[in-house]
């Protein structure tokens, strides 16, 4: 059995914000706040290789692994998924922006499996997931909205 989980969130805010911000990664730990270290390892075109690095977990546990990302802002859609795979068979992610009456619907997809050694079965890892996407979706629409205002930008046209 799998894992996968789709959580979306509307922010209030135009396309061009709302991209540049959520896929910089080297900003990440500015953005996330579950992430204590990112480092860009390669960057080939618009795919970047890079290792992010959780804060410790309630048990001190640090973890970290290499993932790699690659947007395409005209399909406004960007692929991912980890190459150090840690506890994970597999994790492959999908990120897709939406315009939207309200602003730019951002949807997360995750699709992956716990290897059988893991600490946790697919079933708490897609309920972790779930809420944690949840968390950090809402304090990331948070930024970006606020950046918006300080910007002075106006919602997208079709918000207004």
């Amino acid at each position: 059995m799998a894992g996968h989980t789709e959580n979306d969130i509307i922010i209030n805010a135009p396309f061009d914000l709302v991209w540049d911000i959520t896929n910089d990664v080297d900003n990440w730990t500015d953005l996330f706040t579950e992430y204590a270290k990112v480092e860009v390892l390669e960057r080939e075109g618009a795919k970047v290789t890079f290792r992010l690095t959780m804060h410790p977990d309630s048990d001190g546990k640090v973890w970290s692994w290499i993932s790699e990302r690659e947007p395409d802002r005209a399909m406004r859609t960007v692929w991912a998924q980890r190459v150090e795979t840690g506890p994970f068979a597999f994790m492959h992610i999908r990120w897709e922006y939406h315009e939207e009456p309200d602003g730019i619907r951002m949807h997360w997809v995750q699709d992956f499996a716990m290897k059988p050694e893991a600490p946790v079965d697919d079933a708490w890892m897609t309920d972790n997931i779930n809420r944690n996407s949840r968390v950090q979706m809402e304090i990331i629409r948070d930024k970006i909205q606020q950046r918006a205002k300080d910007l002075g930008l106006a919602a997208p046209a079709s918000a207004v």
